[in-house]
């Protein structure tokens, strides 16, 4: 059987990223593949606790990084791994690059510990394709403050999401053969047809979707 194929969707908050997330699986599945829709934090029952208590309890930075890594462990061995292996295609709506991202960039833990957590939880797997959703803080900004509740990192000064984006976009210069920086300003249309090509690409045709 062949292996399925991971794509993970990033970007700083108010980035647009989620506007897509549904519509690609939508899009692979009418591509003919099965589609596994999940997200990080979450993604099980376990996850989705874990969710909670990230998203709305003040933590140490540290113990904030370790509960998004259990949370990660869990997801990679109840969802992902045993989709993949089963030929499935898993679309996240984010996964390790916002750990180096958020917990990194934005909290300061080092790249070093990071990278230990990641070798241990997954193990050497990585996603097949990351979309990163980037947008001018200004943007990202104006589309949090049309939301009507904000989580603790949506609540973050702008200073924190300058180094979340800051470690975003050196992570896709060093991995560029697996991120794509996608320009969330453009208009849903232009980036879904930009997405068509990547997507095609992936799948090995030059078919659009």
């Amino acid at each position: 059987m062949t292996k399925g194929k991971f794509i993970t969707l990033e970007g700083i908050d108010g980035a647009g990223k989620s506007s897509h997330h549904a519509w690609l699986a939508e899009a692979l599945a009418r591509r003919g593949q099965e589609v596994v829709l999940t997200r990080e934090p979450g993604g099980t029952p376990l996850g989705e606790t874990l969710r909670g208590l990230l998203l709305k309890h003040e933590m140490h930075l540290e113990t904030e990084a370790l509960l998004m890594f259990a949370a990660r462990r869990e997801h990679l061995a109840k969802v992902i791994v045993p989709a993949l292996e089963a030929g499935k295609w898993v679309v996240s709506d984010r996964f390790t690059d916002a750990s180096f991202a958020y917990q990194g960039g934005g909290r300061g833990i080092s790249v070093e510990r990071l990278t230990i957590l990641e070798d241990w939880v997954q193990q050497g797997l990585q996603p097949d394709l990351t979309l990163l959703f980037d947008v001018p803080l200004e943007v990202a900004r104006q589309r949090l403050n049309a939301s009507v509740e904000l989580d603790r990192f949506e609540q973050e000064k702008q200073d924190f999401f300058q180094r979340v984006r800051d470690a975003y976009l050196d992570r896709a210069a060093r991995f560029s053969a697996r991120i794509r920086v996608v320009d969330s300003t453009l208009s849903l249309e232009e980036i879904r047809a930009g997405l068509e090509t990547l997507i095609s690409g992936l799948l090995g045709s030059n078919k659009t979707i």
